[in-house]
């Protein structure tokens, strides 16, 4: 009998989304082991590496146990960056138990599986996305590091269809990143750029995970 599927696993929690479109709304995260980029501001540090091995049932099974305390049907995968793994086959099977499936991801590794949202956080220094997710991601998420600059912000703004909203987002609720954001967002709509937001981590500030 072949082996299963397995996955490096970081936590898996019940709480709210608290960055993007579906700001304040209940689900359940996976949170995945690896990263290929190590952002100097990254605020997950821990799942850089390591992790839990799971199989793809254990994942399961333990996201069902977390539903008893948010009925939901949203599973977000998240990271350090989901697609260093093999997320396709744990997608499917989410899929296959009614749920729906968002990832976040830094846009810099495609893979063709089947998502029900797909977030997008382009990171420093160069901004860069997978052309696929141009077309696919539903928001997008800019770290206001030191890193962003109103540059970088107009190549973002010129890569992704105008209409897909942009939401600036402290880094980790800092409050001279929170004053940066708003100049950067005066400055972008000076010039005219649409769908440039303000964001916040909201499950921070109701001290949730």
């Amino acid at each position: 009998m072949p082996a299963q599927p397995t996955l490096k696993i970081t936590e898996i929690f019940a709480g709210i989304q608290g960055e993007g479109l579906r700001l304040g709304r209940p689900a359940l995260f996976v949170r995945l082991a690896g990263c290929n980029l190590r952002c100097s501001f990254c605020d997950t540090k821990n799942a850089w590496s390591g992790g839990r091995t799971m199989t793809i049932e254990a994942v399961a099974a333990a996201l069902k146990r977390n539903r008893k305390s948010w009925s939901v049907d949203w599973v977000c995968l998240t990271g350090g960056e989901p697609f260093t793994q093999d997320i396709g086959p744990l997608v499917d099977h989410f899929h296959r138990d009614g749920f729906r499936v968002q990832v976040e991801t830094n846009g810099t590794i495609f893979k063709d599986h089947t998502f029900d949202w797909v977030t997008v956080s382009p990171k420093p220094p160069r901004y860069e996305v997978a052309a696929e997710f141009l077309g696919q991601a539903r928001d997008v998420k800019l770290v206001v590091s030191r890193e962003l600059t109103l540059p970088a912000v107009r190549r973002v703004r010129a890569d992704f269809p105008a209409s897909i909203p942009i939401f600036f987002q402290p880094e980790s609720n800092r409050a001279d990143s929170r004053g940066r954001a708003v100049r950067l967002l005066q400055r972008a709509l000076s010039e005219g750029l649409e769908e440039i937001r303000l964001g916040v981590q909201l499950h921070r500030v109701f001290g949730l995970r």
